[in-house]
């Protein structure tokens, strides 16, 4: 068996904006080996914050937390 290509554990991010702090994403956890994924859900549930917080593509200051994030 090989090693996942992504491995996510409990992701949890914030940003700031002029009122404060937003929690964006809370607890995202899933793997994905070679098969095709495809995440799916309602406007602004945070498909793409996880895409970017994979990639290191967020806001500068936000805050990104993970028990695991292998990429």
């Amino acid at each position: 068996m090989t090693a996942p290509l992504v491995d996510v554990a409990d992701l949890s991010v914030a940003l700031r904006g002029p009122a404060g702090w937003t929690q964006a994403l809370a607890g995202v956890s899933f793997s994905m080996g070679r098969e095709r994924l495809g995440i799916v859900g309602e406007s602004a549930a945070g498909k793409s914050t996880v895409g970017r917080s994979l990639l290191g593509l967020l806001p500068p200051g936000s805050r990104v937390t993970a028990r695991r994030m292998r990429l």
